[in-house]
């Protein structure tokens, strides 16, 4: 969508971490008149400060969030942020759009869930846009990016794990492994990136190799993958010392810091072009 009006009004979906963050402040600077459906397990109170309006809602508050769009006058959305997994155990209070939309669901897959707001949104006259969209310098570059580079013996581990990575993420369990020495030590699943890369680092000797991916034909409406300062930090307690992400499809979030830090801890961070 090009911004004729510059008040154009978008709603934004905000999620866990600094990404919804960014982007509002992106989106904001182009001129849009930002209306942000924030989670309370999950998103920065610093939110408030860029939206034209917040409505904050727990996991599960479906009808909350097409109440709050609709009576902005919202057309089209973003969704910024995960809203991890877990809150659907733990913290999850559907109201009754959430249990009719739960009840049509063949299984409780990620995508499935997803697709299935998606065309809640749809049918109420929402469209949910790419979240690269208006990302630009935020994706991962091709190459090294950041950190010391790598050198043969890293190269190899990361020739080894890109496919084992998009071979889980084909599966819909996880967007991550860990590999060292052309094995695999760990497995991304509900636990999520960083747990993942605590038990395979753990079962490295410091030299562990950490590959995050997009799904096979992923959908740039939701779950876009990302990295930022707190993945190579958790990198660097667990004895990792490279990160590898897809080119293209992968999200930097905080990228001045994550450049610094990635030098600081000489973490390897390099966008690996992945053939479709």
């Amino acid at each position: 969508m090009t911004n004729e009006n510059a008040a154009a009004k978008l709603g934004l979906i905000a999620g866990y971490g600094a990404f919804p963050l960014e982007l509002a402040e992106i989106l904001v600077a182009a001129g849009y008149e930002l209306h942000v459906v924030a989670i309370r397990e999950e998103t920065g109170r610093e939110i408030e400060k860029l939206a034209t309006s917040t409505t904050w809602l727990h996991v599960g508050q479906l009808g909350g969030m097409l109440k709050a769009f609709t009576g902005a006058g919202v057309t089209e959305a973003i969704f910024a942020g995960k809203v991890r997994k877990l809150h659907l155990f733990r913290n999850f209070l559907p109201d009754m759009v959430a249990i009719r939309e739960l009840m049509r669901l063949p299984d409780r897959r990620d995508d499935t869930i997803m697709l299935s707001i998606v065309d809640l949104l749809a049918r109420n006259g929402i469209t949910v846009l790419s979240q690269v969209a208006h990302a630009g310098a935020m994706l991962a570059g091709d190459g090294h990016l950041y950190g010391p580079k790598p050198g043969k013996e890293q190269w190899a581990d990361i020739a080894f794990g890109m496919p084992q990575a998009k071979g889980i993420a084909a599966l819909d369990i996880g967007q991550t492994v860990v590999v060292q020495e052309q094995a695999v030590l760990a497995v991304e699943a509900i636990e999520g990136t960083d747990e993942a890369i605590k038990r395979g680092g753990g079962l490295g000797n410091g030299k562990a190799t950490v590959l995050k991916v997009a799904k096979p034909k992923q959908d740039l409406r939701f779950d876009v993958p990302a990295i930022g300062p707190d993945t190579l930090t958790t990198m660097h307690a667990a004895g990792c010392r490279t990160l590898a992400i897809e080119a293209g499809l992968t999200l930097m979030i905080e990228r001045h810091r994550l450049a610094a830090l990635a030098g600081e801890l000489k973490i390897s961070v390099v966008g690996v072009r992945v053939q479709s």
